[in-house]
């Protein structure tokens, strides 16, 4: 009996042993996965390495003196004497352009990327957010420059500022591209309104790991590589400036929601190319509707073909296996789509 117990008691001892070391790779896989960020990041990512200098435009908001940052990147090579100018999506910043930008450049075009007031390294003022006012800037920045026609290319939120920009300034707009915009639909038939006080409770109280969560849901396959949107956001949740921050993400929060472009498309006069990843379900507010609702929201690939029937002169591409970014997940099918439209 006594022998009985003392196997039974080894193998216990065992079973705990294996749990604990299962137990202890687990959590460095975790640990691994998800990195603690200590060291806080100005709202100005002051110390965050862009891939080109970067510029500043003087502006005055509202009364307010705000700087809006920008690169300027010369044509390499013979130069087709056209500009590009990229615009970014609300949780990003110009930076993520970088391959893009040698591509273009590559290729013999002259490539602006602004940082959007109120986003990057562009000042956060407290004012009225609208893209009909970032169209503007963006309008003043190419005034800046001497640039009288570009082509416009928008991601995500930039494709909600590029649609209006185009509208805006039609003249000025040589073709347009649309990368997995967002604005598709609107958002105000199915996701209940919030007030500024919640966007901005909401943007105060956004942990690391939810934002991390966030960001995986815009790509099919994660890459080390993408954890640094991650980084950049909990950085700046460490600064002593972070609320004047979370108060400019909340505004452009409200003008996401409540300035819909999606009626405007078949008004848009360039030549548009519509980039769609088939995985993309991205819905703005998509946390805040039922699960049952949110199914029949941000299928990607049906609201593309929607819109490339209403928009008048536009090329639609769909790309397979691919999610929110593109020209991050798949640059060789997104840049070759992208040239030969700006070549023909």
């Amino acid at each position: 009996m006594w022998q009985f117990l003392s196997q039974n008691r080894r193998r216990h001892t065992l079973f705990v042993l294996l749990v604990s070391l299962f137990c202890c790779r687990i959590a460095q896989v975790q640990a691994q996965e998800a990195p603690v960020y200590t060291q806080p990041l100005g709202i100005a990512l002051e110390s965050y390495s862009y891939p080109y200098p970067v510029h500043f435009l003087s502006l005055t908001l509202e009364g307010q003196p705000v700087n809006m940052a920008y690169m300027d990147i010369a044509a390499q090579g013979a130069d087709r004497g056209q500009t590009v100018v990229l615009l970014h999506g609300k949780n990003f910043y110009g930076s993520y352009w970088e391959n893009t930008i040698r591509v273009l450049t590559a290729a013999g075009y002259h490539v602006v990327v602004p940082d959007q007031v109120g986003f990057g390294k562009s000042g956060k003022p407290d004012i009225h957010y609208s893209f009909d006012l970032l169209a503007q800037n963006t309008a003043l920045l190419l005034d800046s420059l001497h640039i009288d026609k570009a082509v416009i290319v928008g991601h995500s939120m930039g494709g909600m500022l590029a649609v209006r920009f185009a509208r805006n300034y039609p003249q000025r707009t040589l073709r347009l591209v649309l990368e997995d915009p967002i604005g598709l639909e609107d958002y105000r038939f199915a996701v209940p309104p919030q007030s500024l006080e919640q966007d901005y409770e909401a943007e105060i109280k956004q942990t690391p790991e939810a934002y991390r969560a966030y960001v995986h849901h815009y790509f099919v396959t994660w890459k080390p590589e993408y954890e640094r949107f991650v980084e950049t956001r909990v950085r700046v949740a460490l600064s002593a400036e972070f609320p004047r921050w979370a108060k400019s993400a909340a505004l452009t929060s409200l003008m996401i929601y409540q300035q819909p472009v999606r009626h405007e498309f078949k008004l848009i006069q360039p030549q548009t190319l519509l980039f769609v990843g088939e995985k993309d379900r991205t819905v703005v507010g998509g946390k805040l509707v039922a699960p049952e609702v949110l199914k029949t929201l941000g299928n990607y690939p049906q609201l593309g073909r929607s819109a490339a029937r209403d928009i008048p002169h536009c090329k639609l591409v769909e790309i397979p296996d691919c999610g929110h970014i593109p020209h991050l997940e798949a640059p060789d099918i997104f840049h070759r789509a992208l040239l030969d439209f700006l070549n023909r």
